[in-house]
């Protein structure tokens, strides 16, 4: 462990840094994203560093397919049988407002063992992560299998381009009996954590529009319906205003009890703090009947956020006039085991179907990514997990749902279905990944690498359901 963190302050941390810097936001974020060589730049940045810090035999590619972002893919013989996939991407989010004065999302800041900056726990630092771990393991002389590493460049856009990555690398992937996951959560920075789902997007553009130009409030309200109210209208089809839940049953699924289960040892063991690591105003008080109900609400069950809006004036500039549209972005989440296309056209038709006094209605798609849902944890994989945890971290694991998504996890649980899947990450409390002070807790991340090497390494034993 001390060789892992000595390798992190002094080779990983100054790379971080400098890919903090790159605003590598993702093509859904930034169109002109090859004109504009951000992504570029970052994948460059990776490689170079692989390349100087290789372990023995690998080899390293930047690969790319016309019209795509480029995908980084190396691969690692190894002495044991078996392949060993580590996943992880480079490209970011958007800048978000809201950052505190010395922070931003393209300025890194090292602060209280925390790296600042848009993009290092989410998931920039996975390429460094996974090849410290591997050096860890050839200077221990410790054997392990073959390990093919797969950094993307398309994540947060619903992995659009992976696909075709998928297909053109498959021969040079194999089948992999383990898939290493670098881009989720964790309850706590106390523990190793395994993710055990998660969930499915929907996002899009709902816009209403009642007017070809704005006129005058006074004169026109009361004959014409405003086309936010309209927009409200529709959104009471998806939404009870009331208490958040989700009307209709083709959004739902239901909960398995093994994950109910997983759901109550997690909210025994992180208490209050399910709710309270989120930024709350003074008296606003959490959703939810109980901490189980909580972690099942952001696991399991299906959301609704409106994340953006167009067609509305800021406050000074507003006038008094009855505007012609209102642009809504949705964001609905969906639980592990619904479709992400069937719910996509499911909310088309939705929303779109008998407008309100006959507005024009429309909502445009964007990403609709399906979620995921591990397979049982092989005796071996468990029993690695636990003894990683205990021994780098002090406490037992713990294994719970994320609420986010990673489409890649439903492509590789389609594609290779006998796979094993460790699926962790860095993301905790406050660590606010999309939003502003998003940051990666260093030391959590150091203890994270030393598990990883050990599940690479561990023994495999003839696998059986739990």
């Amino acid at each position: 462990m001390n060789t892992i963190a000595r390798f992190w302050d002094d080779a990983i941390v100054p790379a971080l840094v400098e890919y903090i810097r790159i605003p590598a936001k993702s093509p859904h974020f930034d169109p002109a994203w090859a004109k504009e060589g951000h992504i570029e730049r970052a994948v460059e940045l990776a490689a170079g560093w692989c390349r100087r810090h290789a372990v023995r035999n690998m080899s390293l590619e930047v690969a790319r397919l016309e019209g795509r972002t480029p995908v980084l893919y190396a691969e690692a013989p190894g002495e044991e049988p078996g392949t060993v996939l580590v996943y992880g991407h480079l490209d970011k989010q958007p800048e978000m407002v809201g950052w505190r004065e010395g922070l931003g999302p393209w300025t890194p800041v090292i602060e209280d063992g925390k790296l600042y900056g848009r993009g290092g726990a989410d998931d920039g630092y996975a390429v460094f992560c996974a090849l410290a771990a591997l050096r860890e393991l050839e200077s221990a002389g410790r054997r392990r299998p073959r390990v093919a590493m797969l950094i993307e460049c398309c994540e947060e856009s619903g992995s659009y381009d992976l696909p075709a990555y998928l297909e053109a690398l498959a021969p040079r992937i194999g089948k992999p009996d383990l898939v290493v996951g670098l881009d989720s959560g964790c309850g706590n920075y106390e523990q190793l954590w395994g993710t055990t789902s998660l969930r499915g997007l929907v996002n899009g553009v709902l816009t209403v529009e009642v007017l070809s130009e704005g006129v005058h409030s006074g004169d026109a309200s009361g004959v014409v319906a405003s086309s936010f109210r309209v927009a409200r209208r529709l959104l009471e089809r998806l939404e009870d205003a009331d208490t958040g839940m989700v009307r209709p049953a083709a959004f739902h699924a239901p909960i398995p009890p093994g994950r109910a289960d997983e759901a109550e040892r997690a909210a025994k063991v992180l208490g209050d703090s399910i709710w309270r690591k989120f930024p709350f105003v003074d008296g606003m008080q959490p959703m939810g009947d109980d901490l189980e109900d909580r972690v099942l609400a952001r696991t399991w069950r299906p959301f609704l956020a409106v994340t953006g809006a167009d067609g509305l004036p800021p406050p000074r500039a507003a006038g008094n006039v009855l505007r012609p549209k209102t642009s809504l972005v949705l964001s609905l989440r969906l639980p592990p085991t619904v479709k992400g296309e069937h719910a996509a056209r499911y909310l088309k038709t939705l929303l779109e179907a008998d407008p309100p006094y006959g507005a024009r209605v429309s909502f445009d798609p964007g990403q609709a990514a399906s979620g995921w849902h591990a397979p049982a944890t092989a005796p071996w994989l468990e029993s690695a997990l636990e003894q990683a945890s205990k021994a780098h971290y002090g406490k037992p694991m713990m294994w719970m749902g994320e609420g986010g998504t990673i489409p890649f996890m439903a492509m590789l649980g389609e594609k290779f279905p006998q796979a094993q899947f460790l699926i962790t990450g860095v993301l905790g409390p406050r660590s606010n990944a999309h939003g502003p002070n998003e940051f990666l807790h260093l030391d959590y991340a150091k203890k994270l690498t030393a598990c990883v090497a050990d599940v690479i390494a561990a023994p495999r034993r003839e696998r059986k359901k739990r």
